[in-house]
């Protein structure tokens, strides 16, 4: 069997993912990241309080294997936290936990499993991965369609995906707990966190008060004809397709359409203006490691949280792609990901410019 470290949270999917991996036969190792939270919100930064911490160690503890736990306080600030104010600098509605997934679990962490002496790393995403005829890594939708974490993991190439492992990627989320009872795991009933960890529960608005507040400066809200109906205040504070706390008064409901940094204007509109039929994506990551060579007909979502909506995927040069959808897609982000799929199967993904 092989050596595996385990990324642990303390939370229920990567604890049910050491105690299958240990079942199985493995040399499981349990490792976890303490990241970079404001200071004096050490408890409540959700990845890594002093709580989760202690239940990692437990379930590291009733599996009896080896834990570890990885500063990762300085490079998650220098890249995460930098990449979050910098793509709402930018105008944008920036995804961290991209950045996160890429450089921090599956570089940063995955190169001390590496140095650990393990042929793999397990993350509790819910994922599946196949191997193909060629040795490949392919990597598909979760069984749970409602826990799929696919689209956070398009950033991976062949290199990590050989090392990669998802566990609970084959189990609906109530199985997952159920197992955890079976070990009699403490995080068995944990509730699931869906929140930005360095947020701290927190609103992000606040957190850029706190620390960016050079990028909430006050500007025009026009429509898309140039015509000013009122004042933001700043573009950061605002999500495409937002209606509410506008501040504008309209016989008809106005959303937020777009946002423009160069000239700090939000632009607003009516709901009907709110679709879009084409995005270009940039920074486009191809799993197989070959850029497809001519345009194909996929599902793609446009956020983590977003239906999966069909397009014709263009693959560009400089790692780009166009996507044009059969029907208008309402709130396309700049700075959220396009990842595209064909029958449950990530393809690749980029981020949308």
């Amino acid at each position: 069997m092989s050596k595996v470290v385990v990324a642990m949270s303390g939370g229920v999917d990567s604890s049910v993912a050491a105690a299958l991996l240990k079942e199985q036969g493995h040399d499981v190792t349990g490792m976890m990241l303490r990241l970079w939270s404001e200071p004096g919100k050490e408890d409540t930064n959700r990845c890594c309080t002093p709580d989760s911490m202690a239940q990692a160690r437990r379930v590291a503890n009733i599996l009896d294997v080896p834990f570890y736990v990885v500063d990762a306080k300085d490079v998650f600030r220098e890249t995460v936290v930098e990449y979050f104010l910098e793509g709402y600098a930018q105008g944008g509605t920036p995804n961290p936990c991209l950045i996160c997934n890429k450089k921090i679990r599956w570089e940063f962490l995955l190169n001390h499993a590496l140095a650990l002496g393990a042929e793999f790393m397990a993350t509790g995403h819910y994922a599946k991965q196949i191997k193909d005829e060629s040795r490949k890594t392919r990597l598909f939708r979760a069984v749970d369609e409602g826990k799929d974490q696919s689209y956070v993991l398009h950033v991976l190439n062949q290199a990590k995906l050989r090392h990669a492992l998802f566990p609970v990627g084959d189990y609906p989320k109530t199985e997952i707990r159920q197992i955890a009872e079976r070990f009699g795991l403490p995080t068995a009933s944990r509730k699931d966190s869906q929140d930005l960890c360095f947020l701290a529960g927190d609103d992000y608005r606040n957190f850029l008060q706190r620390n960016a507040i050079e990028m909430l400066k006050p500007g025009q809200i026009v429509t898309r004809d140039g015509k000013v109906v009122g004042q933001h205040n700043g573009l950061a504070n605002y999500t495409i397709g937002q209606r509410k706390g506008l501040g504008v008064p309209s016989a008809v409901p106005l959303f937020v359409l777009t946002k423009q940094a160069g000239s700090n204007a939000l632009v607003v509109g009516t709901e009907d203006e709110l679709g879009s039929t084409e995005l270009l994506a940039r920074d486009v990551n191809w799993l197989s490691g070959n850029i497809p060579n001519e345009p194909f007909r996929a599902e793609v979502k446009i956020r983590y949280s977003a239906k999966l909506a069909w397009a014709e995927v263009t693959p560009l040069e400089a790692n780009q792609a166009t996507v044009k959808f059969e029907a208008p897609v309402r709130d396309v982000t700049a700075g959220q990901a396009a990842v595209f799929y064909v029958d449950e199967e990530v393809l690749g993904g980029g981020i949308i410019q």
